[in-house]
């Protein structure tokens, strides 16, 4: 059996070795799709081209942890996927425009309202140190806190309750990332975001027109927005 054993092992490593050399080529393949995306929606974003930084999150972060099991042959196409709970992981292009919205420098501290299946928190901690994260699902939110440590995202810190009143404790936050569709900008979010902070959000009801919006608050703490592209979202949940 032990000799048995010793002969099988290193077709085992090999097959390891091969399915994560799959997941890295694949990984590369998408942030080609993505960078394409982005030039063909270039007048939409105000730019052609995402930051350097933010494509390399995109290659490193393994998408396929993030996913259901028997999704993961799905993981590494360009759209979302269901996570259960009536929730889902967001579509790649959609989470490396919302970050690059950012503007994000690695001393940044960033919240985002709605952990969720935790890639688009994970890609954030590869650009930022400090990351705290709100999700109102109790079993994503145990997930995704479990998903956290196994894969050594130790600089995100999670809790489970509702992100529409954010998280004053940890605040005023240098950027504010809501992968929910809100009906309107809550404004306890607005009052924790730092002057010169950004917030990505994407607002509007669930059976009409969302739209990406960026808001920036400036030194006197005015807030100025724009609308970036029309989205779709599940919808923010909670008392509000």
């Amino acid at each position: 059996m032990r000799s048995l054993l010793l002969r099988t092992l290193p077709l085992i490593l090999l097959a390891g070795a091969l399915a994560g050399q799959d997941f890295e080529s694949e990984r590369g393949a998408l942030v080609e799709e993505v960078r394409a995306d982005v030039r063909y929606t270039s007048r939409h974003l105000g730019r052609a081209e995402l930051r350097r930084a933010v494509l390399e999150a995109l290659g490193r972060v393994p998408r396929h942890e993030f996913v259901p099991p028997d999704l993961r042959r799905y993981a590494y196409e360009n759209r979302p996927l269901p996570i259960g709970y009536g929730q889902t992981i967001s579509q790649p292009y959609i989470v490396a425009i919302m970050t690059d919205l950012l503007d994000l420098e690695r001393d940044d501290v960033v919240l985002e309202v709605g952990t969720g299946s935790g890639y688009q928190g994970a890609i954030l901690a590869e650009l930022v140190d400090e990351v705290y994260s709100i999700e109102i699902i109790p079993e994503l939110g145990e997930q995704v806190r479990e998903r956290f440590a196994q894969l050594g995202y130790d600089d995100i810190v999670t809790r489970i309750g509702d992100g529409y009143y954010g998280w004053p404790e940890h605040a005023p936050f240098d950027a504010v990332i809501v992968t929910a569709a809100s009906g309107h900008v809550p404004p306890p979010l607005i009052e924790q975001l730092r002057p010169g902070g950004r917030m990505v959000i994407p607002v509007g009801g669930p059976f009409s027109t969302q739209q990406l919006m960026l808001l920036t608050k400036t030194a006197n703490g005015e807030i100025r927005s724009r609308q970036v592209l029309p989205v779709a979202f599940v919808p923010l949940t909670g008392e509000h």
